[in-house]
């Protein structure tokens, strides 16, 4: 694959910014991530220019994402499912627990029985919102990160479109609630457990964050997503379904966690985000990981592998968070030695290949062993163990990952 060349000419004065350094260029100045160090991203383009292959892979595939998004003219809203939530508004998200299936006992298959990990294909495609979502925000991620990179205005101007849809413009925007999420036929209109489905919020936040720091949103259309993300943060603390996640024990309790302080953060929330953050020690971190390293509420399901290299990239990104509020979530372990390092170190020898993973994985576990190598991208960044380091330089082929440029390894 060719490297973008076009990429030179609008880098060509990039400067290196130099994290420890009061001299940081203005433009990394501008943007205090809440996700990613946009001082350390800096430094990527000045390696991409020198057509340092340790990025270029993941700049190309990030550009053909980019390409493809922009020219895609495809309205991306709610409001285009087929499916009603019980609401009868269609601008509320709706999505159906994907394990749920009709009971082949029944004439009407009501009420419907889970199969875990097995997805139902009723729950997907147009008829709900969950894939529309995932298009949404993937879309709204490459594009702000291609111009991030090129400085190309039409990325910016699409990426900005696409958020005016769904959280601004009064026909197509969605409300700020998820009280319809996952639910079930025959036994609930929306579950608390549907807040998984906005779990990865970065993919929002970052570009939303670029593109204020850049000034490509207009005044009105600001105000308007940050108060969209306003009423979704007072939903996800006071309401039913947001409380019942809050008190669960799994990844969905990670999650949750990583959606409130990531908003909370993004919204200059800073105390809040640092109660959440802190408490994580006590309500997530002593709950859900062993002294081992284990997640026995993650190896309990059927696809184990996955779900705990899922459940440790959600405390990944909330130590990340925490740092930006001087909460160490990184080194921190309780008394008996639970902590994310532990968890971490559990899972390596499966990822490194030493080890044969012996729980149920019925899904393909090659997707596991990725989300597994992009943790300890992340954990070599962030920490400096070698060991992670190592862990994520064994893979072999270039990686094409957004993440190699957002959490940048550099040789």
């Amino acid at each position: 694959m060719k490297f973008h060349y076009s990429f030179f000419v609008i880098m060509a004065g990039a400067m290196l910014c130099n994290c420890g350094n009061s001299q940081a260029p203005a433009e990394a100045q501008k943007i205090d991530g809440v996700f990613v160090d946009f001082c350390e991203i800096e430094k990527v383009k000045e390696h991409l220019a020198k057509n340092d292959a340790c990025f270029e892979a993941a700049y190309n595939e990030l550009i053909e994402k980019a390409q493809i998004a922009v020219t895609d003219n495809e309205e991306l809203s709610v409001v285009h499912k087929k499916k009603v939530p019980a609401s009868g508004d269609k601008h509320d998200y709706y999505s159906m627990g994907p394990y749920w299936w009709p009971d082949p006992s029944k004439a009407d298959g009501l009420p419907y029985i889970r199969r875990d990990g097995e997805i139902n294909p009723e729950t997907r495609g147009d008829n709900v919102d969950t894939g529309m979502k995932s298009k949404f925000m993937a879309n709204v991620e490459s594009l702000t990160w291609a111009f991030y990179f090129t400085g190309d205005d039409k990325y910016a101007d699409k990426a900005v479109e696409l958020l005016e849809t769904w959280f601004v413009n009064i026909a197509t925007k969605m409300n700020p609630n998820l009280d319809y999420a996952q639910a079930i036929p025959g036994i609930c209109e929306g579950r608390g457990i549907g807040i998984i489905d906005f779990h990865y919020i970065d993919k929002l936040i970052s570009p939303i964050q670029i593109l204020e720091g850049r000034n490509k949103f207009d005044a009105e259309t600001k105000m308007a997503i940050h108060e969209w993300f306003e009423q979704y943060l007072e939903w996800l603390i006071s309401s039913k379904n947001g409380i019942d996640e809050a008190n669960t024990k799994n990844n969905h309790a990670t999650w949750y966690d990583v959606q409130v302080a990531g908003i909370a953060l993004f919204l200059d929330k800073t105390e809040m985000a640092k109660t959440v953050l802190e408490e994580v020690k006590s309500r997530r971190i002593a709950n859900q990981i062993e002294p081992d390293g284990s997640q026995p509420l993650e190896i309990a399901r059927t696809r184990s592998l996955s779900y705990s290299g899922m459940n440790t990239r959600g405390f990944i990104y909330l130590a990340n968070m925490a740092q930006n509020v001087g909460v160490d979530l990184w080194n921190f372990e309780t008394p008996d030695g639970r902590g994310i390092q532990k968890a971490m170190d559990y899972l390596l020898p499966y990822f490194a290949g030493d080890e044969s993973w012996t729980h149920q994985q019925i899904s393909n576990i090659d997707d596991a062993i990725g989300v597994l190598k992009l943790n300890y991208l992340i954990g070599a960044v962030k920490t400096g163990e070698e060991k992670y380091v190592n862990a994520f330089r064994s893979v072999a082929e270039p990686s094409t990952d957004l993440e190699v440029l957002l959490y940048p390894l550099f040789l």
